[in-house]
This record gives C-alpha cells, structure tokens and sequence, in this order.
C-alpha cells in the first residue's frame, strides 16, 4: 500500500528564497507523555513574542524531512512567524522514541492486506502521532518568545493529515493542509471518514492546497466541500503543475514557498491577527 511514503531527499528543487537574514534552527527537546521527542525551531529577527506555527513532517524515515524543515524555516521566520518542527515518534532526531510509522504500517499490510495497513495508518495518526502534536503545542505555548493566543498548525502529506486532526483537537488560530492524505486516500475509507469528521467539528479555520500534479486531488476538493457544508471557515486552492512528476507535486507543500507563500501569510495574518 502506498501510504505517504514521501522521499524528500530526493525532492530538493529550487525553493531557496532570497532572504533578508540568515535564519539558523534550535535543536529542543519535549516530553509527550512518557517520551522525550525532539524538534527544531526557527525564530524571527527581534525580541518577539512572535506568532507560530507547528508544522508537522510527513511520513519520510530517518532525517529526510530534515531537508522539509530546512526549506520551510527560513520562510516562516522571515515572515515574522516562529517555526516550530517538532519530530514525532519514530522519525528523525526522535528516531529512537518509538517505532518508525512505516515499519508499523507496512507490518500490518504483510499481516493483513491493505485494509489492515489503512486501519493501522489511521489508529496511529489519531492516537500516537496526534498525542506527538499536541505535545509540540503545548511546550510551544510555554514559550516566552511565543505568542500563545496566535499559534496555528500546519503540514504537509502525513503532516497534512495532522494538521486537519490538530484543527478539530487543538487550540489554534489557523490550519493549513497541504497534500494531506492524497498518495492515501483512494485506498483508505476509513481515512477519508476521519478527516471528514474533523474538519466538520474544526475549531480552526483551514487552508487546503495541493499542486495540480499531486497523486490525488480528492482530498482537498472533499474536505473543503465539508466545510462548506458545515459553515465552517476555510479555503481551498489548486496550484499549477510543480515539477514533472507526482512526487514533485506532491511535494509542493515543502519547496513551493515562492508559489503559496503570499496565500499562506495572508490566511494566516487574517485568521491569527492580534486580538
């Protein structure tokens, strides 16, 4: 089954920004129940307090999505926004905090088949991975240099998916989804029945994009009808082609910052505005 197996380090395309000033991240350390996990942070020129975002890698092993928060750091900092990567269980400099999401995934499918796989995909996001997020969240709003009213959430691919659960479950100001649950989708009922509820139930307004070329452009086009349907706040918008293939597409989230940068800030400013 092919679950958000994304390969970043593949996918490094010309996404550098030119940026006023050189922005190096912080390595920190967080508890999410009884584990220690790790995260980067990327900080804005100034004393701050700032708005944040915890944005959510997807489901790349190892430090792959190192390169993800490499690329999208910079450019929440230079925007005046805290950028908080917290690495969930499994996955990068949190590699030894619990058992990689794909190993668990691909277990399960050997075991069991894809719906086994699906099922085990879905039960882990909304339980470990989202237990994982909201611990980012909670450590982030004790920060002095973050304004713990405007924190919104944001990701791409598995991250997407949290970011959507994050709107429904946490305090933020604001969500973004870019990519969530779209190499997936077709192939998990039980996916799309999650992600529909939360968006139904959102307490956040919620921004889905994707680029033309990704593997599947149903997830954006669903939730942002559910939305809809509910009279919930949100926006949806399909970018055009990035990069020649599906992974490049899919990967529009991480390195497309030039493309989305001014319709990201903007949903952002509106929705996280000081109060």
């Amino acid at each position: 089954m092919n679950i958000e197996m994304d390969k970043l380090a593949c996918l490094v395309l010309f996404w550098m920004l030119p940026l006023p000033f050189v922005f190096a991240a912080d390595d920190v350390v967080f508890p999410s129940g009884d584990i220690t996990l790790h995260g980067v942070v990327y900080r804005p020129e100034g004393k701050g307090p700032f708005p944040a975002v915890v944005y959510n890698h997807g489901s790349a092993a190892g430090m792959i999505s190192k390169t993800g928060f490499d690329a999208l750091g910079p450019v929440f900092a230079s925007h005046g926004w805290v950028f908080f990567g917290p690495y969930r269980r499994g996955q990068g400099l949190s590699a030894s905090a619990g058992p990689y999401i794909g190993d668990q995934i691909a277990a399960a499918e050997k075991n069991g088949g894809i719906s086994a796989a699906a099922e085990t995909m879905v039960r882990l996001l909304q339980t470990d991975h989202l237990n994982d997020q909201l611990a980012a969240l909670a450590w982030l709003r004790k920060q002095s240099f973050v304004q713990p009213n405007r924190i919104a959430v944001a990701g791409t691919s598995f991250g997407g998916i949290e970011a959507v659960l994050g709107a429904e479950r946490g305090t933020y100001c604001a969500a973004v989804d870019s990519a969530g649950g779209a190499q997936s989708w077709a192939e998990a009922p039980a996916l799309q029945a999650l992600m529909i509820a939360s968006v139904r139930n959102a307490r956040a307004p919620i921004f889905f994009f994707q680029a033309e070329n990704d593997f599947d452009l149903s997830p954006s086009k669903v939730l942002s009808a559910a939305m809809k349907d509910a009279t919930k706040p949100y926006e949806f918008k399909i970018y055009p082609r990035y990069g020649s293939t599906t992974q490049d597409g899919h990967a529009f989230g991480y390195f497309g910052s030039a493309v989305w940068a001014d319709d990201v800030f903007r949903f952002l400013d509106q929705h996280c505005a000081k109060k």
